[in-house]
């Protein structure tokens, strides 16, 4: 069987600011229908990768494509429009805005020129499927936390995405919470076809849900693999892992 097309690959990424590097020569090929996590310690350089793979920062040395389109130096904008959407640690959603808005600002931020996503073409669909349609006429202060999380998401479905990229989502949920999001995150991969990359500094939460993880460490990637393979590599373990490997097996 032929492989699954790439969609978004990163060779040889470097970020520096000033004298420090906050990613080191990291490259990651992304095919079409995978579910990655990426997982690392505060200053690993999880969330610099992340700036660089959706444009927000422009990597020092090394190139950024998507499905072939070279995509290096280029802005959000630039990225939104070849199918690469993210979201932040914290969300940035338009408080004094409906739900409905903010989704339809993500329609507008990628100018509707890609086609819609399978059973997401409207508002309401990709709210509904967040489990928010009952609250798309509330402003986005009134909701809660998680509810603004998945907001965001909501915000950046609109764009009509392939790729997903998820920054720390998790963060700050309950246990229910987590499991609730994980299993929509699934729902967007396995019934609506999307790609989906999902970085969270907790490491037993992601390690249950995803299929393939990417280790980073001081801004270089040490391991990529399954969650099985990575909980037994030995760097992995040394550098950040410890005694959360022995929970995780």
């Amino acid at each position: 069987m032929a492989e699954a097309p790439i969609l978004l690959e990163a060779r040889e990424v470097t970020v520096r600011f000033g004298g420090l590097t906050a990613v080191d020569a990291v490259s990651m090929q992304l095919r079409a229908g995978e579910l990655v996590g990426i997982i690392g310690p505060n200053g690993a350089g999880k969330t610099t990768f992340f700036n660089a793979v959706s444009g927000v920062v422009a990597p020092t040395s090394g190139h950024l494509f998507a499905e072939g389109v070279d995509l290096t130096g280029r802005g959000p904008h630039f990225y939104a429009a070849h199918g690469v959407a993210r979201t932040f640690q914290t969300p940035r959603v338009m408080g004094d805005m409906t739900l409905t808005d903010n989704v339809r600002f993500g329609m507008e931020f990628a100018g509707r020129r890609r086609e819609p996503i399978a059973g997401l073409r409207s508002e309401h669909d990709i709210l509904d499927m967040l489990g928010l349609a009952s609250l798309a006429n509330r402003s986005a202060s009134e909701v809660t936390p998680s509810q603004q999380r998945l907001l965001e998401i909501g915000m950046a479905l609109g764009t009509r995405p392939r790729v997903l990229l998820l920054d720390e989502v998790a963060a700050g949920l309950t246990e229910a919470e987590v499991d609730a999001m994980a299993r929509r995150i699934r729902k967007l991969r396995d019934e609506h076809g999307l790609t989906v990359v999902w970085i969270e500094h907790a490491v037993t939460t992601l390690l249950k849900y995803i299929e393939r993880v990417l280790v980073l460490h001081q801004g270089r990637k040490i391991a990529d693999g399954t969650p099985g393979e990575v909980v037994r590599n030995a760097e992995v373990v040394e550098a950040y892992l410890g005694d959360e490997m022995v929970e995780m097996e």
